[in-house]
């Protein structure tokens, strides 16, 4: 019995670490999508820029490259 148990633990401790390790990916993929979307806005002399802090990390982190345009959406409303 105790068997199982240990397995079942090892199985959600596995889980978790996928989990973690997929969140830490598409957030700093989407900081560097970030970053180089606003050095290249900037040079086509547009002025729409998504800033690199904890929210945008956050959001990019749990929604992906899909975080990344709406936090450009965001700000292009912002800036109407």
């Amino acid at each position: 019995m105790d068997n199982k148990k240990e397995g079942r633990n090892t199985k959600m401790s596995d889980h978790r670490s996928h989990v973690v390790v997929n969140f830490l990916v598409r957030a700093v993929l989407g900081m560097a999508l970030i970053f180089f979307i606003n050095q290249f806005l900037e040079t086509k002399g547009v002025s729409l820029h998504v800033g690199l802090n904890p929210l945008t990390f956050c959001a990019s982190g749990v929604f992906g490259v899909p975080g990344v345009a709406l936090l450009y959406g965001i700000t292009f409303y912002q800036g109407l």
